[in-house]
């Protein structure tokens, strides 16, 4: 059996027990009503094409074929069609006194139809229809809905089930692009993890030995070194889930700060941020990524040729730590407070002037022969 895809669907399948349900109370109604009828025998004979149409339509909407405008069209005109012979099967008198032949439940089966295919409005017209044919059938329109509220009831038959439509829809929407994002990530995740294993490696492999060798290959290793670090920035989750990786967007847009870091990684550069994504208004990721990339270019400056420098994420939920130390020189006693006064102003400005702007603090922790370390805390808002 092929299985029905339609977000709907469900409700569709209820629909059509409510109108087996709804037959069987019309011919309850027909039995107890017939004698009472002017033309009994053309009654019946209108209602064999009633229960032909229960039994199609039932079966056209459970399985999905009749799901369309021109069986829900043909619903409304077959409904509307049969409360109009009231008018010729019963008399006028009767039709007054009683509810349309062959009943106003079976009768909201159409409305049903029309609110689960195109919506709540299009449900409430529909129950305008048929609730106007009622009274037309009548010959009288009673404005007192306290005594005849069966139009208010229709119209709102109409407008519930539309709704009900409406979401079961828009949920299906979320979870099939949830489904998708899902999809995309693990791929992603699965190409970044075979790159890392093949690509990445040789061309961090080769920017090392052209280094050592040096002359004409260091040329050589630096190109290599310049496509390992590209490389590693297009494979890395950034821009997932529709979230910024490059934090230059506008106020109240989020970036992935995670993926932002990453983008550091280099043969000496080693980056470790959480697997989950870690999302930050993107004017503060920015601003991290700014500080990030002085501590760095300090340590290639000032820490030696052959320091190794580490960056660590943390996301403590109200608050992201960023941490960036290296395995280098250090910093002489004095050194900073000599850089002040001789107006270099990097650390104060860069780094801790950053920080500070944007509410956090910046602590450093250094000696000679010690390495360096940068701590940077800093308090981050985000939705529930």
């Amino acid at each position: 059996m092929e299985v029905d895809t339609d977000p709907v669907g469900p409700l569709w399948r209820a629909a059509q027990l409510f109108r087996f349900l709804s037959y069987l109370y019309a011919l309850g109604f027909q039995i107890a009503v017939n004698d009472d009828l002017l033309h009994d025998d053309l009654a019946w004979v209108l209602f064999g094409v009633l229960s032909a149409w229960t039994l199609v339509a039932g079966v056209a909407y459970y399985t999905g074929f009749g799901r369309n405008p021109y069986w829900v069209a043909a619903d409304v005109a077959i409904a509307c069609g049969l409360m109009l012979t009231t008018s010729y099967v019963a008399e006028t008198s009767w039709a007054l006194n009683n509810q349309t032949w062959p009943t106003t439940l079976w009768a909201v089966n159409a409305v049903i139809s029309v609110a689960l295919l195109a919506g709540p409005v299009w449900g409430m017209l529909s129950g305008l229809l048929v609730g106007g044919t009622s009274a037309f059938v009548k010959g009288a329109f009673d404005l007192n809905l306290g005594r005849n509220a069966t139009i208010i009831i229709i119209v709102a038959t109409g407008m519930a089930v539309g709704l009900a439509a409406v979401i079961a829809r828009r949920a299906h929407a979320v979870l099939v692009r949830a489904a998708g994002i899902a999809a995309a990530t693990e791929e992603r995740d699965r190409l970044s993890r075979e790159v890392h294993d093949g690509v990445l490696q040789v061309l961090a492999l080769i920017a090392k030995r052209g280094r050592e060798i040096g002359g004409p290959t260091t040329e050589l290793a630096e190109l290599a070194g310049e496509q390992e670090r590209a490389l590693r920035q297009l494979v890395s989750d950034a821009g997932r889930l529709g979230i910024s990786h490059t934090g230059t967007g506008t106020d109240g847009a989020a970036a992935e700060l995670g993926a932002i870091l990453r983008g550091f990684a280099a043969e000496r550069v080693s980056v470790s941020a959480p697997a989950t994504l870690v999302a930050v208004d993107a004017v503060v990721a920015e601003e991290i990524r700014a500080a990030v990339q002085n501590m760095l270019d300090n340590v290639s400056h000032h820490a030696g040729a052959a320091a190794q420098a580490y960056v660590l994420l943390e996301d403590l939920g109200d608050r992201v730590v960023v941490s960036v130390r290296d395995d280098g020189v250090g910093i002489p006693a004095g050194r900073l407070e000599e850089a002040k006064r001789q107006g270099r102003m990097g650390i104060s400005t860069s780094i801790v002037g950053r920080v500070e702007a944007l509410g956090g603090t910046a602590l450093l922790d250094s000696g000679p022969g010690a390495g360096t370390e940068w701590e940077l805390t800093i308090p981050v808002e985000r939705e529930a």
